[in-house]
């Protein structure tokens, strides 16, 4: 067990453990709970009773928050021809073609997301090994591989997060930040829960929520009460 501080443990004291609060609750709660002196991320993290083993159980997916996630993506657009001009027009912060994948081969990692038309895939997928362990391989499932740069690059600037269940049956998002209102963090939770009730697999038999929190960076977790 990770030895925590003082000022987490007094935190911590304000707390049920054993409670699941309403989410207006959950989100006052772990406002107050905070204990980092910079605008900490506010993240969801949902227990799923799912088997990722299994292809009609894999949970994937990505949306755009109702207000953002308070953080600002760097966007790197591969492409080629007329679509590059496209791309910077949008407001993708880095855009090229091939030059720029022998970049990535070499260890730069200056972007937080790749955008990429299906033509440059065969190149991108040869970075696999390189992309795949950081989760920054494109997707058609998230919108990231796409001809339809304009709509992919207004939707991440937007606060486009990507939800993926983990070989635990564990989601993890950043929903936002500690300055954001109780309602903007409730909105955002709401939205995003919405989805991963609505991605329900039909093999689940029984509680398919087993249990959903709400945390800040470096404070405890508050659980919220669900269906």
């Amino acid at each position: 067990m990770a030895k925590h501080g003082k000022k987490y443990l007094e935190a911590a004291k304000l707390i049920n453990r054993s409670e699941q609060y309403p989410l207006d609750a959950a989100v006052e709660l772990v406002k107050k709970t905070n204990i980092a002196k910079f605008d900490a991320s506010v993240e969801a993290c949902f227990r799923l009773n799912v088997d990722p083993r299994h292809a009609d159980q894999q949970i994937r997916g990505a949306m755009v928050l109702p207000n953002g996630t308070g953080r600002t993506q760097k966007v790197l657009v591969i492409t080629q021809g007329p679509k590059e001009a496209e791309a910077k027009a949008a407001g993708a912060d880095i855009v090229g073609g091939k030059e720029l994948l022998e970049d990535i081969k070499k260890g730069w990692f200056d972007f937080d997301i790749i955008v990429a038309t299906p033509d440059m895939m065969g190149e991108l997928g040869k970075l696999g090994k390189i992309l795949g362990p950081k989760g920054l391989m494109p997707n058609p499932k998230t919108g990231t591989v796409t001809m339809d740069v304009t709509k992919a690059v207004n939707e991440i600037k937007k606060g486009k997060i990507e939800y993926r269940v983990d070989k635990e049956g564990n989601i993890n998002c950043m929903i936002g930040k500690t300055s954001f209102t109780n309602e903007q963090i409730a909105e955002n939770f709401k939205a995003l829960y919405d989805v991963i009730l609505k991605a329900k697999p039909a093999a689940v038999k029984g509680t398919y929520m087993k249990n959903v929190v709400l945390t800040t960076t470096m404070g405890p977790s508050v659980k919220v009460a669900h269906e």
